[in-house]
């Protein structure tokens, strides 16, 4: 990796914010799910993929003196805007509503969360978006979510994460895509698990490496059911990133996926053109945290192995651990790929951003 800030300007497709704890979001909850929280003693709905006080969730030196990492507009913006230079971060925020089996309470924390980031972050720094993260135990509130969201031009985007009780191309997921592509707001697959299954085939591993390594076949598994089901068929207009899922891995799986297709395409006739034509023309990839080795010339080989440097996109994940502090870009990317990777890529992205940008 290199110690060379990202470009000047540069968009940051995936910064975290922090929620202290529930009561931050008390304010936001109706009366019902507010008394509910108190007369349950719920003091918590921290990620298990990222728990907050988790050494492994963020650098030590990016916590604050209660130790939560990206705890408020200013450290974000300090470290964001200021050290990295970049001139608009996509928050994502990570808190555990998709754990929830109650599809009532998981609305209402969504709202809550949504509203939350609206107040506490959006309106504390312009150069701040977001993602509308939705219930997704429930697709009628998740379309409403949206609905009640996207009014609001900072919302650039749609937030699932890639582990899910079923794949995420099945149909009656479609009315949420279609929200999506109405409001011209892409559906961004973060890493993450609502813990509904094991995270491996094979059933509960032990340790973190083991679920942190079992996120890339959970990506694959979910590009292959939106194409296999024919959701880019359905909703030509759709984009979807994958947030976190690593880079390297693209190559080798589409090279397999296009060589069954060939062989079982009279099983999916909607699929009418090759795996990977769709995933560069619909998928794009964050590249943090970029899973190739040090070497300058192996990433270039890496990126050519893509067959299009269109869908990489510029993140610098903070406040996680993946990278080594500074270094926000990986070693071997030409200025000109930089340049278009932080900036180009996600303005042909995110459709909310390309009409700020005007």
């Amino acid at each position: 990796m290199t110690d060379v800030m990202t470009e000047v300007g540069a968009i940051d497709c995936d910064v975290h914010p922090s929620v202290p704890d529930v009561a931050a979001l008390l304010p936001h909850l109706d009366t019902f799910w507010r008394d509910s929280v108190v007369e349950r003693g719920l003091n918590s709905l921290d990620s298990n993929s990222y728990p907050l006080k988790s050494p492994l969730t963020s650098r030590p030196e990016w916590r604050n003196k209660s130790g939560l990492p990206a705890a408020s507009a200013k450290e974000v913006g300090d470290q964001v805007f200021g050290r990295w230079q970049s001139g608009t971060a996509i928050l994502n925020c990570l808190y555990g509503v998709q754990l929830l089996f109650s599809e009532d309470m998981a609305a209402a924390f969504c709202r809550a969360l949504n509203d939350w980031v609206v107040k506490e972050w959006l309106d504390r720094d312009p150069r701040m978006r977001a993602s509308i993260v939705i219930p997704m135990q429930n697709v009628e509130y998740a379309v409403d979510e949206i609905e009640r969201c996207a009014k609001d031009r900072r919302f650039v985007q749609v937030l699932v994460l890639a582990m899910q009780e079923v794949p995420l191309g099945r149909r009656h997921f479609w009315p949420i895509y279609a929200a999506c592509e109405r409001h011209g707001l892409p559906l961004g697959i973060h890493a993450g698990s609502a813990y509904r299954n094991p995270v491996t085939s094979l059933g509960w591993p032990t340790w973190y490496i083991e679920d942190y390594a079992a996120q890339a076949p959970g990506f694959q598994s979910q590009m292959a059911s939106l194409i296999c089901e024919g959701v880019f068929a359905k909703h030509p207009g759709l984009k979807v990133v994958l947030i976190e899922s690593g880079v390297t891995w693209l190559p080798g799986f589409l090279w397999r996926f296009g060589k069954f297709w060939r062989g079982l395409r009279t099983e999916v006739p909607w699929v009418d053109r090759a795996p990977w034509e769709i995933v560069r023309d619909h998928f794009r990839l964050t590249i943090q945290p970029f899973d190739a080795p040090d070497d300058p010339h192996a990433v270039e080989r890496a990126i050519e192995h893509l067959r299009s440097d269109d869908i990489l996109l510029y993140a610098s994940d903070y406040p996680h651990w993946q990278f080594d502090g500074d270094a926000v870009i990986p070693a071997g990317f030409s200025p000109a790929l930089r340049r278009k990777i932080a900036i180009s890529n996600p303005l042909a992205t995110y459709a909310r951003l390309k009409e700020d940008a005007r």
